[in-house]
């Protein structure tokens, strides 16, 4: 929970940029974040070359941008960041966005500003924010996970962090 305050004063400016302001902006953000990166350990996804194999081909890797003939892409467009921005489209739009070359340096996703950049900027083009007005966590979970994986976790962190950001 230190690390949820660190890093929501440290970044006030860049959160008031994207409007995560009020109490639910906060806690749905962070209940968010903080699952993803795995209580804040992990800013780049986990896995063998075997599970990363996934995102070079097929439909998944079609979705995400990655070229069929850069048997590579799944491996150097691996989730990274806070909210672990997947795929070459994901990185090209993110560095188009952001004036930061991801494409050419994805591992820049692995430092703690670059990190909670890609969050906010991942929660601004899903428009986010509406729905963490509604409280509605499951759309907010279905939007970045594409599922609901983890959401009992999600969940609680959400509780946690509705008491500390009153």
């Amino acid at each position: 929970m230190s690390k949820v305050l660190e890093l929501s004063n440290k970044y006030k400016s860049l959160l008031t940029k994207y409007g995560i302001t009020t109490l639910l902006r906060l806690s749905h953000f962070f209940a968010q974040i903080t699952h993803e990166s795995g209580n804040f350990k992990y800013l780049k996804e986990l896995g063998s070359d075997a599970y990363l194999d996934k995102y070079d081909t097929g439909e998944l890797a079609k979705k995400l941008g990655n070229t069929p003939e850069d048997d590579n892409d799944g491996q150097k467009y691996r989730g990274r960041g806070y909210i672990q921005i997947t795929g070459l489209s994901n990185y090209k739009e993110l560095s188009k966005d952001t004036g930061i070359d991801f494409v050419n340096n994805p591992e820049l996703l692995e430092q703690e500003v670059n990190a909670m950049l890609s969050a906010l900027w991942f929660w601004n083009k899903r428009k986010l924010n509406q729905f963490a007005d509604l409280d509605d966590i499951k759309t907010i979970t279905k939007k970045i996970n594409g599922g609901y994986n983890g959401l009992k976790e999600r969940q609680d962190y959400l509780t946690q962090y509705k008491k500390i950001f009153i």
